[in-house]
């Protein structure tokens, strides 16, 4: 069954998802302990390839410790006893060493960056894969800047998790033992003193790790906010200057901004002050060393060859731990980034439902509604008792006042939410138990405002049937009269429409939007207000397409104009969430009730009755 053309529909509600991803929301610490299954579940099938990173990392340290070990035998033995002989073997030794840790370095450069990378990508499809399984809902209260964000910006402090950033930091603290081992060796008693000092630095620095990490995820969540109000400035950019809002929208961004660089502050200073702490327990270290150490030589108990390589030693010691205050900073950030990731895939797709079991296959398209009852937020129901069947091949026409449910009784046909009581059967089957998949496959969706790629004319078309042949997609466009001014192009239909087909008339976007909708030769059509937006030249070239699309398919429509809805097979009028009249448009007419007064405040004249479809005065939407 050909992929129906499904595009977000506008819901009237009051509330949001309750889960709705927001800056404001109370801050939430990134706990270590709650993502460790995510950690592990990304890092599972790239273990056998950490393991190897983590073998050449031990090879890299251990090679670099060469090169302070050679420094006892070579004052002492070469320098001081002359002993010419020991010089080549330690140069060679250390230049060996040194050819080591160039090829594990590089090789781990090579092998976990480019996992890292490959990690990354995997996890921005899968988050955008699960947001795109998401409901409406979800996208009604989440900007769309935002979910940008989440997708592009949040995963990318993982690549920390697999890349050389953890194997680093696993490097750094087996330096730091391997080094501390060699240091008690040489001196038991300077070597517990030093440790005792740089131990406290290293509890200053877990503590410092735990403040550090709420100040990153909020980071995160201020960098989406503003990230989604900068696109949707962008993306309204002539709404903007129409209202001479430029300045205004300036000052909406710099006071984002301003936050976010508040919260880059917060960490400098957090960080800045960790530096200062490392710096002063370095000239610490140093100074005792040099006490402690200038004695013992001194005194005799050391050699200087001995005290040069446990400040050396000492030194690829305490490195490692300062080198761990930047690797854990970007760790800290790789787990609040993976916790907000985590928001995100907890969140219950719409497919997800265990009730939904029932695949359908080709419908009839028969619908109908049993005493359906609806509300977005408990206590403030939006649809009361709702009842009524359309046959297949029929025609039904909801109107009524702006925010009667129109737009939710629409929202309800095409799945996007399962009523609080009462049944929606399509050919008989509770629409709740079917799997989404094997309904939406069979609908058609025409909009007020048509959504277009950043794409061609014949992207465009067939994004609804992307196997659809050449005949098929000429023979869409012919009847959507898509072919009167595609071909007029010097590209053809091969043509760019720019974002949202800004390059398009109106009518042009809505015969490309009818186009899409007959290629996927859907079972059921939804045209919410289609042509209401259109001029009469416009919509007169389009309601031929309109008339073919609506063709023994089972078809909703909201407010539409006359020539539609007088030729409906059954007219709902809506208010207040109930079906105040039903029927067709004389005989609602002839009751002279909410329908009368609908239509005559409109148009005034009784006369526009008996003109036949597209005669006379354009009739705009009946809302």
């Amino acid at each position: 069954m050909r992929p129906g053309s499904m595009t977000s529909m506008r819901s009237e509600r009051s509330g949001g998802h309750r889960s709705a991803i927001r800056a404001d929301q109370p801050k939430k610490k990134a706990d270590l302990k709650k993502v460790m299954p995510e950690i592990w579940r990304l890092v599972r099938p790239r273990r056998w390839l950490l393991a190897f990173g983590l073998v050449l990392m031990a090879i890299n340290r251990v090679a670099g410790l060469v090169l302070p070990l050679s420094a006892k035998p070579f004052i002492d033995q070469v320098l001081r006893h002359h002993h010419a002989e020991k010089l080549l073997p330690l140069v060679g030794a250390v230049f060996g060493a040194t050819a080591i840790q160039a090829i594990t370095s590089f090789s781990l450069t090579q092998l976990l960056s480019k996992a890292a990378q490959r990690m990354i990508a995997d996890l921005r499809k899968q988050v955008q894969q699960h947001i795109g399984l998401l409901p409406v809902s979800f996208y009604d209260s989440n900007r769309t800047g935002v979910l940008v964000s989440r997708i592009m910006t949040d995963v990318e402090g993982v690549r920390n998790l697999i890349g050389t950033g953890l194997v680093e930091f696993v490097g750094g603290l087996l330096t730091a033992t391997l080094a501390f081992i060699l240091l008690l060796r040489s001196s038991h008693r300077m070597t517990l003193i030093v440790f005792a000092v740089v131990a406290v630095f290293v509890i200053v620095l877990s503590n410092a790790f735990r403040t550090i990490r709420p100040i990153f995820r909020e980071r995160g969540k201020i960098s989406a906010e503003v990230t989604g109000r900068l696109t949707e400035s962008l993306g309204g950019v002539r709404v903007v200057k129409g209202y001479h809002a430029e300045t205004r929208e300036a000052g909406i961004f710099a006071q984002g901004v301003q936050r976010l660089l508040d919260n880059v502050m917060r960490s400098l200073t957090a960080t800045s002050a960790l530096s200062f702490a490392a710096t002063t327990v370095l000239g610490v270290v140093g100074g005792m060393v040099m006490l402690l150490g200038g004695h013992a030589v001194l005194g005799g108990a050391m050699t200087e060859g001995a005290y040069v390589q446990y400040t050396m030693l000492l030194a690829f010691m305490i490195a490692p731990v300062f080198q761990m205050v930047n690797i854990g900073t970007q760790l800290t950030e790789a787990v609040a980034g993976l916790d907000r990731t985590m928001e995100i895939l907890s969140e219950k797709d719409e497919f997800s439902d265990p009730n939904r079991t029932v695949a359908l296959g080709e419908i009839r398209g028969d619908v109908a509604f049993e005493d359906v009852r609806f509300s977005y937020e408990p206590d403030k129901p939006v649809l009361h008792g709702i009842s009524f069947e359309s046959r297949p091949g029929t025609v039904t026409a909801l109107v009524g006042s702006s925010g009667s449910g129109k737009s939710t009784i629409i929202s309800l046909i095409c799945g996007f939410h399962n009523p609080d009581s009462g049944r929606i059967l399509v050919d008989g089957v509770d629409l709740s138990t079917v799997k989404l998949d094997s309904f939406r496959s069979q609908l058609g969706v025409v909009l007020q405002e048509s959504f277009l790629f950043d794409g061609t004319i014949r992207e465009n078309v067939v994004f609804s049937y992307p196997d659809a042949t050449e005949a098929q997609f000429l023979d869409a466009c012919r009847i959507a009269r898509v072919d009167e001014f595609a071909e007029r192009f010097p590209e053809g239909y091969d043509t760019i429409v720019g974002e949202r087909g800004v390059k398009l008339s109106g009518g042009q976007r809505q015969r490309l939007s009818i186009a899409r909708a007959i290629l996927a030769n859907p079972r059921i059509l939804i045209l919410d207000e289609a042509t209401s937006s259109l001029d009469s030249e416009s919509e007169q070239m389009i309601q031929h397409g309109l008339s073919y699309l609506m063709q023994g398919r089972t078809t909703f429509v909201i407010a539409h104009r006359l020539s539609t809805i007088r030729r409906a097979d059954q007219i709902l009028v809506i208010e207040s969430g109930s079906i105040l009249e039903r029927g067709t448009h004389d005989t609602l007419y002839a009751l002279g009730g909410r329908y009368y007064d609908l239509y005559t405040r409109q148009h005034g004249l009784e006369t526009n009755l008996f003109l036949a479809p597209g005669e006379g005065d354009t009739v705009e939407e009946v809302s």
